[in-house]
């Protein structure tokens, strides 16, 4: 499906062709040419929009004394003659500027209007310093424009599929709880455990005010999911046996879950398995299938 997806979209080569485009790890192997830097101008579909001027500035004093190692890659104006449109490596366009250079390195590729945009998204998630949320939404945008699956870019991005799975939940979240996340005030961990709360947004607040660590966070979040019926709940517990509490304390050191029994009838009951992320649930279906 997603194959078909990515023809339908003009998308020939495939996510892995790309990521090669965008290979940010080292120098690149193939002949590269210096162009203007008046000659250069960003592409407006680029799906970063924020470009923090303390961090410019620390690159444009890095281009100084080293010059501009990796090449940005460019394509033909579409529409300006003489010109190229930057698809990957405006913000060393930015700060080579600022550095006072005349001329950058560059690579040339003949790309359409949509692997511009599929190769931006691929940069901006290999960047270090993008937030949490600009990497949620270039992912989002990488499935819902181009079909690649969570699992193909896991294994692109070389990313566990929890990571994100994980950041793909934080989307859910109310704008202003996310604009927190942006701007650094609640960290991914903060913010995931607001997700299926009632209020995000009273409770973020109130991570923010009195600044809770995550594990806080979280125990403030289940607190006001469970409501009313979490007593309850634990009276029940506290009435249990001996043997019962002992029995859920040895489960959940040997799984490292929470577990918990509750007896009904006199034969039967069930049994509760909480787990706190993809990662362990994945852990719990190896040792239920026997391969752990």
């Amino acid at each position: 499906m997603a194959d078909h997806r990515l023809r339908k979209g003009g998308l020939g080569r495939g996510l892995s062709a790309l990521m090669a485009e965008v290979d940010l790890t080292g120098p690149p192997s193939e002949t590269t040419t210096t162009v203007p830097v008046e000659q250069l101008t960003p592409n407006p579909d680029q799906p970063r929009r924020s470009f923090d001027p303390q961090l410019l500035d620390e690159l444009a004093s890095s281009l100084r004394s080293r010059g501009v190692l990796q090449p940005l890659i460019v394509r033909p104006h579409p529409a300006e003659g003489g010109l190229y449109q930057i698809v990957a490596g405006e913000r060393r366009w930015r700060a080579a500027q600022i550095a006072q250079l005349h001329e950058v390195p560059v690579l040339i590729r003949d790309l359409d209007d949509t692997e511009v945009l599929e190769v931006a998204l691929i940069e901006n998630i290999q960047r270090a310093n993008l937030n949490p949320i600009e990497e949620a939404a270039s992912f989002r945008q990488l499935m819902d424009r181009f079909g690649h699956t969570q699992e193909k870019l896991a294994e692109a991005m070389d990313k566990s599929r929890s990571h994100i799975s994980n950041l793909l939940r934080l989307l859910n979240l109310p704008d202003q709880v996310q604009s927190w996340v942006r701007e650094g005030k609640l960290t991914a961990g903060h913010a995931r455990a607001l997700i299926t709360t009632p209020d995000p947004v009273a409770l973020a607040r109130r991570v923010i005010d009195r600044s809770l660590s995550v594990r806080d966070a979280e125990e403030l979040a289940r607190r006001a999911t469970e409501g009313p019926a979490a007593e309850a709940k634990r009276r029940v517990r506290s009435e249990k046996d001996a043997d019962t509490r002992a029995l859920e304390t040895d489960l959940s050191a040997h799984l490292r879950m929470r577990v918990q029994i509750d007896h009904v009838g006199h034969d039967g009951g069930r049994l509760t398995i909480t787990y706190r992320d993809l990662d362990q649930l994945d852990r719990l279906c190896q040792m239920l299938g026997g391969s752990a």
